[in-house]
Formats: structure tokens, sequence, C-alpha cells
């Protein structure tokens, strides 16, 4: 159950915001007003709901007095009626809260990068690897978030031996976080002349961003490597004819991770050390998991990259989530980003968990 006392606090700081919001007075201080109207989004769901029940207490106590009063029987039968409505929409409303009370992901409203490798299959792994850039950037679009490819390195086929996606806006972590994974591939690659059916794999990482002031990374200047080249992805011929794309090695952790999409070489740079610091906060938040023994659970399976959590069979149009074990129909509609129907699946799952108090099987 919820916490009445939090609610009534939660409550009193929305009307707190509302009249700062409302009353912006003197200087005009952005980053406040921005987190303001952040806040007060985050909050509003749950307010509005135990205002609604509040009243619907409030309700039920009136009803119950009239209910009580013998002096007028055909009175006392229709608030016995309305009472039968109220306590049901009070059960609703309590589960409603419940819910909204769940403990939120910290890294739900962030950022992400996604990084996608090819794995076992060669050319057909690659090509795999390329369509799963494509359904993300895709899904991520019909969400109303911005995707860009800020790395790639191609291979023969026209596929990806690797790729890493910036996804920015509208809370991408919230909706990617069930990708990180291996996700396997069973069907008849295109240069199969037999019609064998073949199994490849790519595997997935999603890694929320870790801001320029966030303290849980401190890295050492001293400990980069600093690389330019020449870009030859997209971009036309200014990233051919300058050297603005940049690759950064840390040297103790081994982690390389290259930018070369922005126009400038500062840009690339930047987004560039965002990416390292995220992939060196996710390193260091699995080590000290690791070391407690458990890993963290407030997603479904372990979010590890050498965890098979999907395979994608064409020839039965079936694609199976491990971690649900469900079966899903359409896949070439997935592929072409429609990836609502899953994960939504996986939202409802993981809530599920959080209600029972129980964690996600490994």
């Amino acid at each position: 159950m919820f916490n009445l006392d939090r609610l009534d606090s939660l409550s009193r700081r929305y009307d707190e915001i509302e009249n700062a919001l409302a009353n912006t007075g003197g200087e005009f201080d952005q980053a406040r007003f921005t987190a303001l109207v952040k806040e007060r989004s985050a909050n509003e769901p749950t307010v509005q709901a135990y205002r609604t029940l509040k009243k619907v207490l409030a309700d039920i106590a009136a009803n119950e007095a009239l209910a009580n009063d013998k002096s007028d029987p055909e009175l006392a039968e229709m608030a016995n009626e309305e009472l039968k409505e109220l306590r049901e929409r009070k059960r609703e409303i309590e589960a409603e809260l419940t819910e909204l009370m769940l403990p939120r992901d910290p890294n739900d409203g962030k950022d992400v990068f996604v990084e996608i490798r090819a794995g076992a299959g060669g050319d057909e792994a690659s090509l795999f690897a390329a369509e799963l850039a494509r359904a993300y950037a895709r899904y991520a679009e019909s969400l109303g978030m911005r995707a860009e490819i800020l790395s790639q390195s191609d291979s023969d086929a026209g596929g990806y031996k690797e790729v890493v996606l910036s996804i920015r806006s509208g809370e991408p972590y919230r909706f990617f976080k069930y990708e990180s994974g291996v996700h396997r591939v069973q069907r008849v690659p295109v240069t199969e002349t037999q019609g064998r059916v073949h199994t490849s794999t790519a595997t997935v990482a999603v890694l929320p961003e870790v801001e320029d002031d966030d303290t849980e990374v401190q890295i050492n200047p001293k400990d980069l490597q600093i690389d330019t080249y020449k870009s030859s992805g997209a971009g036309g011929q200014h990233v051919n004819k300058t050297e603005s794309a940049i690759r950064i090695t840390h040297v103790p952790s081994g982690i390389i991770v290259s930018c070369s999409e922005e126009r400038s070489q500062l840009q690339n740079r930047a987004r560039a050390m965002t990416m390292l610091r995220s992939m060196l906060a996710d390193r260091k938040r699995r080590e000290a998991e690791e070391a407690m023994g458990s890993l963290r659970r407030s997603q479904v399976g372990t979010g590890d990259r050498s965890e098979k959590i999907r395979t994608y069979n064409f020839p039965q149009d079936r694609l199976t989530d491990h971690r649900i074990n469900e079966n899903f129909g359409n896949i070439r509609g997935m592929m072409d980003g429609d990836l609502g129907r899953i994960v939504a699946r996986l939202q409802q799952d993981e809530k599920s968990r959080l209600l029972a108090g129980t964690a996600a099987p490994g």
C-alpha cells in the first residue's frame, strides 16, 4: 500500500510548484523553470489520483452517515446503492496509486546510447545489426525522440559490424532499457542458395547518458589517448576533407569510443566523452552489484549483453522474448519500428514484479 503522509506532502509540493510557476517575477531562471515544469509533470498523475481519492473518501463518509440514518429508509437505501459504486471506485484509485507510487528507475528519464554489435553469423549478423539499428531509430521517432548514428563500422555486405546510436528526449531509457542483451535471428540469408535457415546474433547494450558534472565517474585526462581521423560516414564531402572524427581510448579500462557524425572535432570530442563516461559508469555499477552478490533487477533480466533475450524466427513469423516467455507475430512490422507491443508487455511485467516484491529471474 501507499503512504498517505507522503501523498499529502507530495500534494503540498505540487501546489508550491504551481505557485512558483505562476509567479516568475524578478530575474527569470530558465534552468529552475525547466526543473519545476519537469517535477510538476512527473508528480501530476499521482497528485490528481490522490485528490480524487480524498473526494471519494469524503463522499463515502457522507453516504455512510445517510445510510445509518433510520429516519428516512428511502434515502438510506439510495445511500447504500451509491456506497457500492463509491467503494468500487475507491479500490480502483487505490490500485492506481499503488502503481504510481512504485519506486521509479532513476535512469528512466535519461537519454541513451545504444551500442549494437554483429555477433556470430558473419555477413548475416552484420545485416541483422543494421536492421536492429533501423528498427530502434524508427521506434524512437514514433515516440517523438531524436535518434542519430554517432559512429559506425560498416561490413562488406552493407550492414554494420558495430554501430552506436544516440537517442534523446522523451525518456528514452524507460523504453529502450529492455533491449540490452543478445538478439538471435533465424532466417534464410539473401546469400544462401540452398534455402537453408541460418542462425545469427547481434548484441545490444543500452547505456544511460552520464552528464559532465556527474560525480559517479571521474576521468583523469592522463588516462586518455585521443586520435583524430577522417570520417567515412554520413555528412557529405565535409567529413572527408577534415579530420573531425574522434577516437578516445581509456587506457586503464581498454574502453574505446568514437564519434564521427558531428561537423566539428570539438562536438565529436564532447559526444565521445559523454559516451565514455556512460560506459565507465555502467561498468562501475555492474562491478559494484556483482561484488554485493546480486545484479540490479530494476529491468527485466540482467540487462547484460551476454544474456540471450530474444529470438526472431522469420520462417515462422514469430518473435520470442525469453524473459517473459511470450511470442509475438509480425516480425517485419517490428523490424520497421513497431516495437510498442513488446515494450508495453515488458513494462507491465516489470511493474508486476515490483508490485509482488520479487526480482526478475536470471
